[in-house]
């Protein structure tokens, strides 16, 4: 069977790749960055075989015309390649990748897979920075947390649980890591899809309903958009995810509606679905992983609470990095 060696959660914002420059005088961009180097370092001495992301799109593989809940890419997988991450075709595990879809069927759920799908920073940001050279293959899980309805919390983590079970029952010698990608909290200039407000509402659903072929042509004015918005970072609810994740006591954050989450730390904090997922699917018989945060910065520039964790599971000793974490705290 395929052993889960080791579990990463990751922030990302393309912003870290396009304007270093504005934010190279900040502490907290550089303890982000340097968390980020912790988490690659655990990684590789993790030594996995294949790699599971689970994260988000951002209207730039998925879009209005047709937005599943759940998408694993079980063929050929191509990075958007937006603001400098990587672009065209990522390394696949392809049997891992069919497993995953057959055991969440098996257990209730009903994946979309693709045979040719389109990842953007979602996915991409996490493995340009903690795999650097892409030499290892992945498995992309998407979640929908941008267009309402979006699967619950306690489902996110119910497929977590699926993710774990079909990988300690495969049957194949594999050492399998998986990384989180998305989150804390920040707030996004987006409208919900059938509440437009503004001409910017107005122009970013089009996009996201006509951009299949063309997101690039609408990338100049949503990037604007973005930009020009403010920062709406809640570091209590960070601090206090980062604790439960700790902890290994997700329940209360688990309890939340998706509204009661958007109010207290925003509509991009709906990332931390695949925090929950991962974090559910390295909980196995002998309890959750052990968590230990790398690194945390609200970084106002990036919109973003930015946070970095390593998840040991259970029955695993820890790693030298993960130990000098935790000595730390």
């Amino acid at each position: 069977m395929s052993e889960i060696v080791l579990g990463l959660g990751a922030s990302h914002s393309t912003l870290m790749n396009t304007h270093w420059d504005e934010v190279d005088h900040l502490d907290e961009a550089h303890r982000f960055r340097d968390g980020l180097a912790t988490a690659r370092e655990a990684l590789a001495a993790a030594r996995p075989d294949a790699v599971v992301v689970v994260g988000s799109n951002h209207f730039r593989g998925m879009f209005l015309d047709l937005m599943p809940a759940i998408t694993v890419g079980v063929g050929e997988v191509l990075g958007a390649g937006e603001a400098g991450t990587p672009g065209g075709p990522l390394p696949v595990d392809t049997d891992l990748a069919r497993a995953l879809v057959d055991g969440m069927v098996a257990d209730g759920f009903d994946p979309a897979f693709s045979l040719r799908l389109t990842v953007d920073h979602g996915i991409t940001h996490s493995l340009q920075h903690l795999v650097p050279a892409l030499d290892v293959p992945v498995v992309p899980v998407v979640l929908n947390m941008f267009a309402p309805p979006l699967p619950p919390l306690q489902r996110c983590a119910r497929l977590g649980a699926t993710i774990g079970r079909v990988l300690r029952a495969d049957g194949v010698d594999r050492r399998v890591a998986l990384i989180a990608s998305g989150g804390l909290s920040h707030r996004l200039p987006w409208p919900k899809w059938f509440a437009t407000l503004s001409d910017d509402d107005r122009f970013l659903v089009e996009a996201w309903l006509n951009g299949r072929d063309s997101w690039a042509e609408y990338e100049v004015r949503r990037r604007q958009i973005i930009r020009a918005a403010q920062p709406d970072i809640n570091a209590d609810f960070d601090a206090r995810f980062l604790a439960a994740l700790e902890a290994g006591d997700l329940s209360e954050v688990l309890a939340l509606s998706d509204d009661e989450l958007e109010d207290v730390a925003g509509n991009g904090a709906h990332e931390i679905r695949s925090w929950i997922a991962v974090q559910a699917a390295l909980t196995g018989p002998d309890g959750p992983p052990r968590a230990a945060t790398a690194a945390y910065a609200a970084v106002g520039p990036w919109l973003t609470g930015m946070g970095v964790s390593v998840m040991t599971p259970a029955h695993l000793p820890l790693s030298p990095t993960t130990s000098t974490l935790e000595t730390a705290r």
